[in-house]
């Protein structure tokens, strides 16, 4: 299995900390936030290859970081130098699948987020469903809802369907960027770029595919902390405790 991280967003909200800097190699805590994202999963002894995707701006960044690391970790440049040139999430996924011929389950995940759950349990759900899977976590807040993917469930788990900041959002049930792909349907990818899905939002290849093939989501069982402005990436250095919840 195959895990990629996407990592090629500028984060001008965090200016002046990710001008020249990429968010997902701030400290919190001790660690990074893809070492407290990448130790974790490296647990279950599933994935054999990491993969960033990142912007040429900070690609030497991420290069200098993997070195260090003892997982093998390949850092792949998207050629983009500013955020208005940015190729977006999901066509950054199948730049990825092409440069390396990736043709493998895939897990997908936002580099800039810390969890107080292991991803373990994600990864688990999903091998046990044998489809593709994502997340999901009751959001209360209908101004929030309106920024996130929204998915609808049966009582099976499986999405009816799912929408991309939906001005009139059909559940409460909120979308994080943590997403895993059977090898069948990241094959899939560049077919539902073709078929006009979103490009930006990474959940918007969800969408897409949950109306070809069944995917499932699982109850996130802990907490995400979103570090997207100065504000918050203090607020996470403060309470943040680690992963808690094995």
């Amino acid at each position: 299995m195959k895990c990629l991280i996407l990592a090629a967003g500028y984060a001008t909200r965090l200016y002046p900390l990710t001008e020249n800097f990429p968010k997902p190699l701030l400290k919190v805590g001790e660690k990074t936030i893809l070492d407290w994202l990448i130790d974790d999963i490296d647990t279950l002894g599933l994935v054999d290859e990491y993969v960033v995707i990142s912007n040429h701006k900070y690609a030497h960044h991420f290069d200098e970081w993997a070195a260090e690391k003892a997982q093998k970790i390949t850092v792949v440049d998207d050629g983009t130098s500013t955020n208005e040139t940015r190729l977006g999430a999901v066509k950054d996924i199948q730049f990825a699948i092409d440069q390396l011929n990736i043709d493998d389950d895939m897990l997908v995940i936002a580099g800039d987020n810390v969890l107080d759950f292991s991803l373990t349990k994600f990864i688990k759900y999903a091998k046990e469903k044998n489809t593709s899977c994502i997340m999901r976590y009751y959001e209360e807040s209908d101004v929030k809802l309106t920024k996130c993917g929204v998915v609808e469930i049966d009582d099976s788990d499986r999405i009816i369907s799912m929408e991309e900041k939906p001005r009139q959002p059909k559940s409460h049930w909120c979308c994080p960027p943590f997403y895993y792909y059977t090898k069948e349907d990241a094959r899939l990818v560049q077919k539902g770029i073709d078929s006009g899905c979103g490009t930006d939002a990474p959940g918007s290849y969800i969408a897409w595919l949950c109306s070809q093939t069944p995917v499932y989501a699982m109850e996130m069982p802990g907490s995400r902390y979103d570090i997207g402005n100065l504000e918050s990436y203090q607020k996470v250095q403060e309470d943040y405790k680690g992963i808690v919840i094995k």
